[in-house]
């Protein structure tokens, strides 16, 4: 063989699926090789062209949705999906009887199970569940609200994560805004003269679960809004279900104070509560509508409802949350376990882990609830930002620097996981 031919097969690259299967091993399927594999051929570099593909390949599996541990101290940490869920049992090939009644042998609702276990367990009428909060609003207008007006505070217009609006929501229903008030004050003649002077089919309250008007303010309550002979729409976002937080042994943790709660907001008469599944529900991505039994029929006999209707995980989840407030389990539903673990046992664990790394720390509620609440808590310190080492373990350990330290926040951690915080704390350079 000629030294020129020896040349180019020492330059030519190996075949793409040859690459491909050489990172098999990834675990990925071989689409996703093949594109690692043709990713690092086109890079070049033709004597590290295996090392190469491996990296790119480990990078999609990155990428890929997988299990975190949240050491961020942040309860409700949006961008790893709020409210920790457990798996659901029998996560086999099974099927449900999602919209099919055992008794009769004929099709049932989605909404008869889940929805029906919150509806009793925040005593409201009837209940339904959407896809999230924001179809929830955009439901409830579209449905009780088509061409009239909505008069709420222009305190209350907000803006949460991803551009959601409430003027932009209202507009895409069909109903028409009516601004009452100011920035920092409404009064209830506010809406009395609204009702006057405008078709008014319904009076929303929206809590300003992300954020706070302090100073000269001042807001009309839900209380004050029932008896202005219109419907009163609550949107209380976080998703508490009652104030007396029945299913903790202790009652309700004192960072909760002045949070409104599903109950409590149907008791002094609002026609309507709406809220998150994945808040302080401690749920899934959901929303649900609370109150009334005539306005929730009319929600669920619009043609949106079916457009933001949830899928059957979704229900069964939630299924799992009711049954559990239901029971007065509040230790069942993983947000209230790790929100109402005492100090004492983080600092136990932390002794077991590394007890010269001990600091205490504050945990947040997060998810755009609660704002400027901080709760006590104990965490790791490591002197230096190793949040790219630490996210870059398997599994990935998500932390937060904090005046040059990086706090890993035992509150987040799954006590599971604490052999897994000390084996990455041991492997960090």
């Amino acid at each position: 063989m000629s030294d020129s031919n020896e040349t180019e097969m020492a330059t030519r690259p190996p075949s793409v699926d040859q690459i491909a299967r050489s990172i098999s091993d990834t675990g990925l399927p071989h689409p996703l090789l093949v594109d690692a594999a043709r990713t690092a051929i086109n890079e070049g570099d033709f004597y590290e062209i295996e090392k190469k593909a491996r990296l790119i390949a480990e990078k999609i599996q990155r990428n890929l949705i997988v299990d975190v541990i949240n050491a961020t101290g942040v309860l409700l940490h949006t961008n790893l999906g709020r409210a920790p869920i457990t798996s659901l049992p029998n996560t086999g090939q099974r099927f449900t009887n999602l919209e099919f009644n055992l008794d009769s042998g004929q099709r049932g609702s989605r909404q008869d199970r889940a929805a029906q276990l919150l509806a009793k367990a925040c005593k409201a009428e009837n209940a339904m569940v959407v896809n999230n909060c924001a179809s929830a609003v955009l439901l409830t207008l579209a449905a009780l609200s088509e061409n009239r007006g909505v008069a709420v505070s222009r305190g209350e217009l907000v803006e949460i994560g991803g551009g959601f609006r409430i003027p932009d929501v209202m507009d895409q229903s069909g109903a028409q805004l009516v601004e009452v008030g100011t920035t920092n004050r409404t009064h209830q003649s506010d809406f009395e003269k609204a009702i006057t002077k405008n078709d008014i089919a319904l009076l929303m309250k929206v809590h300003r679960s992300n954020y706070q008007i302090t100073g000269f303010t001042e807001t009309v309550e839900v209380k004050d809004m029932v008896g202005l002979g219109v419907p009163v729409v609550a949107d209380i976002g976080s998703g508490l279900l009652d104030v007396a937080c029945p299913w903790l042994e202790d009652g309700p943790p004192s960072w909760l104070v002045g949070e409104p709660a599903a109950k409590q907001i149907l008791e002094i008469g609002s026609d309507l509560v709406i809220f998150s599944g994945d808040k302080l529900l401690g749920g899934p991505q959901a929303g649900i509508i609370a109150g009334k039994s005539d306005l929730i029929e009319t929600c669920k006999s619009h043609p949106l409802a079916r457009v933001v209707r949830p899928g059957g995980l979704v229900m069964s989840s939630l299924q799992e949350i009711a049954l559990s407030y239901l029971k007065r389990d509040g230790q069942a539903i993983p947000f209230w376990r790790m929100a109402t673990i005492s100090n004492d046992k983080l600092l136990n664990r932390a002794k077991k882990i590394k007890p010269n790394l001990i600091k205490e720390t504050v945990s947040t509620p997060g998810g755009g609830t609660l704002p400027g609440v901080e709760i006590p808590s104990v965490g790791l310190a490591l002197p230096g930002d190793y949040t790219e080492q630490l996210r870059n373990n398997k599994p990935p350990i998500i932390a937060r620097v904090v005046e040059g330290e990086t706090i890993l926040d035992l509150r987040t951690i799954h006590p599971d996981d604490d052999s897994l915080i000390t084996k990455a704390i041991n492997g960090l350079d």
